[in-house]
């Protein structure tokens, strides 16, 4: 009996399939007698080979609003199925497949509700590919609410702890932002996690966070970074890009071993600190008139000189955008790339590959440029191939590390260039420093002490008479500082730059040929051919109420010992 009873309902079961199968394929019918009637062609989508790559044109969530669904997809050609040919979401899919592939072909097919619903399983079989996102996005809306909430440090160090490490990561980013920071310096101590801002050259310690914090942190970093999260035993580089509506901006990341976890320092690269044009350098119009004279010529080398942090890749980056045209070839070989410059070929060296200053510079010259950025001159082989490239007809851009201009051309000999090739191949010696200007909100006049009065005066009377520059008043001269508010750090609010500008005159050259080039003959011959100084150059600032007589003698405080020199080489001599 059970035999029987098993048989009957096979039986039935096999019937209720054939019955089922006899409607599916009435219902297959009809769509296509309905695809005919709306002139669209029809596809029955069962057992449809569809990839992940073609399912990935149009989400999950996105076909299922519209009924739509990708099945074909070759060269510029796609295919996409619907059972609702009327519906309007139909028509954004379609806009932005074409937007995000442009000059493709879409045809749209009409299937059945079970045709649909069976190639719609085929996402459930697909492993979630996530889309491969190029920067991190912080959006307006973050940096306005974080910016709103956090005003103080004292507030950004309470959050942090409280958040997720993708907001605190955000936090700290905004907060630089706001402040304008150059750097973020993150610091794993014995029983804290230092934070500090370098804000207009100096750093600050802007919050200090709970020690359990540093694993999460540092892996969020690293992370972003695109560093290996495993290794913290040695040296690591990386870089993240922050996009927003209002700036997109790349931060170079720098992990270190240390004794307590690793130092973190975050260098942003804002792509508006590079915005500044060649005319509003900061250069007084002496200065001015002479370097934009010696950059218009169609050879040789504009150097420029300072410590790093000097911003000497500003202005060789302001020279640059100033020579930027069609016309122009432009080669730049740096270490590294820092900011992205339309139109410019850059080139990054590469020490672990052997691509090197020297080499990469012999390769650029076969690239016929008209112009070529060296970032850094600092061995006699990139020297040499340096002169001779701009003694072949090509206007050469670089640094050297110098405490100021003087000291440039005795530096390049030190080297073992050649007299005789560098006395031609130089057009220009730039030296410079930023100092902090007085916070505009908090100004206030300022009395200085008798004997640095004195020394000022000393410093603005030892300008050449033939500098071209207008001396200030030396029965009143006024000063300024900064007494602090909310707007500013200290007084101060924002940089600028302190300049002197020397090019090659038949006296200096004469020197260079003869083997007289000390860094004091150098000041005496650019002193005589009416150079102004870095501390002249800021003390002339400082009286116009841009900076302090403090800031000044700071950052130049290696100009200070040579104020009157010749004056006094004379009375010994007598």
């Amino acid at each position: 009996m059970n035999q029987i009873s098993n048989d009957n309902q096979d039986s039935a079961t096999k019937l209720a399939e054939k019955i089922r199968e006899i409607e599916l394929k009435k219902k297959e019918q009809l769509t296509q007698n309905r695809a005919h009637d709306l002139s669209m062609e029809y596809i029955d989508l069962k057992g449809f080979p569809i990839g992940p790559e073609i399912l990935g044109l149009v989400g999950e969530e996105k076909a299922k609003e519209a009924q739509v669904i990708p099945f074909f997809n070759i060269s510029n050609q796609t295919r996409l199925a619907t059972t609702n040919p009327d519906n309007p979401a139909i028509n954004d899919v379609i806009a932005a497949i074409k937007k995000e592939h442009s000059g493709i072909n879409i045809k749209l097919y009409l299937t059945s509700p079970h045709s649909f619903n069976q190639a719609m399983k085929l996402y459930g079989s697909v492993a979630k590919v996530r889309k491969v996102q190029i920067g991190v996005q912080i959006t307006d809306e973050q940096l306005k609410h974080f910016q709103q909430e956090i005003k103080t440090f004292p507030e950004l160090e309470k959050r942090i702890p409280e958040s997720s490490m993708t907001d605190a990561f955000a936090m700290i980013i905004a907060s630089a932002m706001n402040e304008g920071s150059s750097d973020i310096h993150i610091e794993a101590e014995e029983d804290d996690i230092a934070v500090r801002f370098r804000i207009d050259g100096l750093l600050q310690v802007v919050a200090r966070l709970p020690k359990d914090l540093w694993h999460r942190l540092i892996s969020r970093i690293k992370a972003l970074a695109g560093m290996k999260l495993n290794i913290s035993n040695v040296p690591q580089d990386g870089r993240i890009t922050i996009k927003s509506k209002a700036e997109k901006m790349d931060i170079r990341v720098s992990c270190l071993p240390t004794a307590y976890g690793e130092s973190v320092v975050m260098r942003l690269l804002r792509s508006g600190s590079i915005s500044l044009t060649f005319e509003k350098l900061g250069l007084r119009k002496s200065s001015f008139d002479r370097l934009k004279k010696e950059i218009d010529k169609p050879n040789g080398m504009v150097v420029t000189t300072g410590p790093t942090g000097s911003g000497k890749t500003t202005t060789l980056y302001a020279i640059l955008s100033k020579l930027n045209t069609p016309e122009t070839k432009i080669i730049t070989l740096e270490n590294p790339i820092e900011y992205k410059l339309k139109g410019i070929a850059q080139s990054q060296i590469d020490h672990s590959k052997d691509y090197t200053f020297s080499k990469g510079l012999r390769s650029i010259l076969r690239q016929d440029p008209d112009v070529i950025m060296v970032g850094e001159i600092r061995d006699n082989e990139t020297a040499e191939v340096a002169v001779q490239a701009a003694l072949t007809g090509h206007l050469l851009l670089s640094t050297i590390h110098t405490n100021d201009a003087a000291g440039a051309i005795p530096r390049f000999l030190s080297m073992g260039v050649r007299p005789f090739l560098l006395a031609p191949a130089v057009n220009a010696i730039i030296g410079q420093r930023l100092v902090r200007k007085i916070c505009e909100h908090c100004k206030t006049e300022a009395t200085l002490e008798f004997e640095t009065l004195e020394q000022v005066k000393k410093i603005l009377a030892d300008i050449p008479e033939n500098s071209g520059e207008a001396l200030p008043d030396m029965n009143n001269l006024k000063f300024f500082k900064g007494k602090g508010c909310a707007n500013c750090n200290k007084g101060y609010k924002g940089r600028i730059g302190i300049y002197e500008v020397f090019t090659i005159t038949p006296e200096i050259e004469a020197a260079i040929l003869g083997g007289d080039v000390s860094e004091y003959k150098m000041r005496e011959l650019t002193h005589a051919a009416g150079m102004l100084t870095m501390l002249q150059d800021g003390v002339i600032k400082a009286s116009n109420g841009m900076t302090t007589i403090e800031e000044v003698f700071k950052v130049a405080a290696m100009q200070l010992d040579t104020v009157g020199y010749k004056k006094e080489e004379e009375a010994t001599e007598v």
